[in-house]
């Protein structure tokens, strides 16, 4: 168990990043889950980025690659707020694939199935609506398949609650093999 000082040891009621909004300053693993204060981490995703939405493609996807969806939620998140109003869906929804494979390697299984199938349908719906099947190169019908048939086997093994390996299992968003 790490000695390391909490908020609180160091009179502080809570952590806060630069700007004083509230932030916990503990570090993370690579699946986003906290841990003791004083243990090594994962360098965190900076929150609030304003990126391309090809940066945050391809931002994203070495990060899904790397086995680190959490991180790759947050840079969708970013697009998410920072985007046009007209793609927030599309993001939203990339955002809910990258969370649903994090919940099912973290071992959340339900969750992850859960969330997996909300995203396929999240990015499916948008990209119907939108008339974009491949917005930004990210081939949506086969994105859109993949979490479904992911959530379907995540969702087989749910009883059992069996963490996926999360680099083994991440999507290509612009379809393909891994370069």
């Amino acid at each position: 168990m790490s000695t390391a000082p909490g908020p609180r040891d160091r009179g502080r009621e809570r952590d806060r990043d630069e700007e004083g909004r509230a932030r916990n300053q503990r570090p993370r693993d690579g699946l986003g889950r906290p841990l003791p204060y004083g243990a090594e981490g994962v360098d965190r995703q900076p929150e609030g980025v304003v990126r391309t939405p090809e940066e945050s493609v391809a931002q994203a996807q070495a990060l899904l690659d790397a086995g680190r969806p959490f991180h790759a939620h947050e840079v969708f998140e970013d697009a998410w707020k920072t985007g046009p109003e007209a793609e927030r869906g599309l993001w939203k929804g990339l955002a809910q694939v990258a969370v649903g494979l994090t919940h099912s390697a973290r071992g959340n299984t339900k969750g992850g199935a859960r969330l997996l199938l909300r995203g396929a349908e999240a990015v499916a719906e948008w990209s119907a609506t939108s008339g974009l099947p491949r917005p930004y190169g990210i081939d949506v019908a086969e994105l859109a398949d993949w979490a479904r048939e992911l959530s379907a086997r995540v969702a087989e093994n749910s009883d059992d609650a069996v963490p996926i390996d999360a680099a083994a299992h991440a999507p290509r968003l612009r379809g393909g093999t891994p370069e």
